[in-house]
């Protein structure tokens, strides 16, 4: 466990671009003789590119799941750090790491894995959080000794608890014969704790009790942060403190909203680290573990039919739309405080932005996948307020039922100008996306539930059946490739095709690929089992890293500032409509039409 530690602390400092650290400050404690001597030599001696170095020390690939491991170096960087500390110490080092593997890796013969949902009285925790773990277990992919805890403030017994979460547990597989087995088995191991978010005492009490259930064993506590941001503080310094494993590994998984802008992102980053090692704080953005966002990588760089084209030469525009066809319902008080920039678009819709974006990274390490990221995120142009439109829904009648507005929900505040609907036009400023708008649009109570993103093309050079084409002029028969997220997953390309028949008329067709059709009708993992199991395997490639948010926050905190100090007054839109008309106009500036309204 020290040398994971270590490993850790080596991985930190060289994050930071320090080549030449104390061996004392990195190896305090560590009991395995020899070690101090060659891990400082391997860092005193670091070579020029420190970070790359101890992110491939500090992990190895093992089939498709990473686990952090101890000082260990892949094949891409052997040679360098044979030059930086000689042969025979790296034969050492290598001898350490492989004797530290067997007890340091997560599932070892012993450990166990517990997890523990803070806030599991809440709707998130009994909706997602435990549905997903469920789901992990029936379909065998977490170990055979765990347990699952729940901590919130309110007072009821296990068995009351488990009443509660029994029927948000149905198996993915329709009409599996052991469904009711399996849901029993997984509530055996289901405990609840009642405690205040900032009673120290009641930490202990829960590490107690935890570590009553775990037998004393070491392994792997996962902490999912399922509350409010007000008490994620408290919370997670109580649980580093004081429920923390003793023996073996603590990570915490931290739900958004990540501050509400820089400064109170900043504060919130710095109090979570003065606790928790970046290494295990996984911030956790439920979109990326959707199964078209996990695609959209390999279809760019698995395809070499597609790697020519991602850049300015041959697209013309991309859109990323989500849409939902349903208000706050009675969750407007929390809404309010955000807004539909902040909830949607500054963090799920900015991150496919960037994987779309990025660069071929260096491997599918997470370490390089990031660094990608927030290279496009840094690219972004500061956005302009002329190329920002925002909306609000109202009521409408329909047919025999009133549809209800924003501000009609009891919860929203008198008068408030919060946008439920926002479109805006981003410019990445680098040699690959230069004058290629992205447009993001994001809104509640719309016409359809749909989250897409569109890739539009130019149109061919000279095009010589334009005149054949039924299509609208201005679109002059460019092609589209669509990545629909949800609902109905699919991928499909939109071709020109001859008509049949005498004559010569053309028109778009799809080449389709819907998953329900080619993969079965099953259920696909939803995002949360995907990014759970994730983080018990150590994977970030799918998490926010600290700079991520940093950029992120530059980017948006600007005109967040703007339109609430300009109290921006919100285009109204009827409640099951398109959306403002301001929308259409923004992209029409850009000489482009949403695809997802005219489909």
């Amino acid at each position: 466990r020290p040398l994971r530690r270590a490993a850790a602390a080596c991985h930190a400092l060289a994050s930071q671009g320090q080549q030449r650290v104390s061996a004392m400050s990195v190896l305090a404690g560590a009991p395995l003789a020899g070690l101090t001597a060659t891990a400082a030599a391997l860092i005193q001696r670091g070579p020029r590119q420190p970070r790359k170095l101890a992110g491939a020390m500090c992990r190895k690939r093992t089939g498709d799941r990473r686990r952090p491991l101890v000082l260990r170096a892949d094949a891409g960087v052997e040679a360098e750090v044979s030059q930086s500390v000689g042969t025979e110490e790296y034969s050492a080092l290598e001898q350490l790491a492989a004797s530290a593997e067997a007890s340091a890796a997560p599932g070892a013969e012993g450990d166990i894995l517990s997890f523990c949902v803070f806030g599991a009285s809440g709707d998130l925790a009994k909706k997602k959080v435990y549905p997903a773990i469920f789901a992990l277990f029936y379909d065998k992919h977490l170990p055979d000794d765990f347990i699952v805890y729940g901590y919130a403030r309110s007072k009821m017994s296990t068995e009351e608890f488990k009443d509660r979460i029994r029927d948000s547990l149905p198996c993915r597989i329709s009409g599996a014969q052991d469904c009711s087995a399996k849901v029993e088995e997984f509530l055996a191991r289901c405990h609840y704790h009642a405690g205040l978010y900032d009673d120290p005492e009641d930490f202990k009490a829960l590490h107690a009790s935890m570590k009553e259930k775990e037998g004393g064993r070491g392994g792997m506590r996962v902490f999912y942060l399922s509350i409010p941001p007000s008490i994620f503080v408290p919370v997670a310094q109580n649980a580093a403190r004081h429920a923390s494993m003793e023996v073996g590994n603590t990570r915490v998984i931290v739900e958004k909203p990540f501050g509400r802008d820089l400064e109170s992102s900043r504060a919130l980053t710095a109090a979570l680290a003065a606790e928790l090692p970046e290494e295990s704080t996984y911030r956790i953005d439920h979109y990326l573990g959707k199964e078209l966002i996990e695609n959209l990588t390999v279809l760019r760089f698995s395809n070499i039919m597609f790697q020519p084209l991602w850049n300015r030469q041959y697209i013309r525009n991309v859109q990323i739309n989500f849409s939902e066809n349903f208000g706050t319902e009675g969750r407007g008080g929390y809404f309010d405080e955000y807004g539909i920039v902040r909830d949607v678009i500054q963090n799920h819709l900015l991150q496919i932005m960037a994987l779309f974006a990025m660069e071929t990274p260096a491997s599918l390490d997470a370490e390089d996948i990031r660094d990608e990221k927030v290279k496009v995120i840094r690219s972004i142009r500061p956005i302009d307020m002329d190329n920002v439109v925002l909306g609000q829904y109202k009521g409408r009648q329909f047919g025999e039922k009133q549809l209800p507005g924003y501000l009609d929900d009891d919860t929203v505040p008198v008068g408030s100008r919060c946008p439920t609907f926002a479109a805006m036009a981003l410019f990445v400023d680098n040699p690959r996306w230069e004058g290629v708008p992205f447009l993001i649009k994001a809104g509640k109570a719309l016409h359809k539930r749909q989250a897409e993103i569109r890739i539009q093309f130019h149109s061919a050079p000279g095009n010589l059946y334009k005149k054949q084409l039924a299509g609208p002029s201005d679109c002059h028969g460019s092609n589209e490739l669509v990545i629909r997220i949800q609902p109905d997953e699919a991928i499909y390309l939109r071709i020109n095709s001859k008509i049949p028949g005498l004559g010569m008329r053309l028109d778009q067709q799809d080449l389709d690929l819907q998953y329900k059709t080619k993969y079965g009708g099953g259920a696909l993992p939803d995002a949360y089992e995907r990014l759970i199991l994730d983080v018990v395997n150590g994977d970030k490639r799918l998490f926010i890293r600290n700079d991520e948010l940093e950029a992120a926050w530059k980017l948006f905190t600007p005109i967040l500032q703007k339109i609430e100090k300009d109290e921006v007054a919100p285009e109204l839109y009827p409640y099951g409509s398109r959306g403002p008309i301001g929308a259409h106009y923004l992209a029409s500036r850009w000489k482009v039409r949403w695809g997802d309204t005219s489909d």
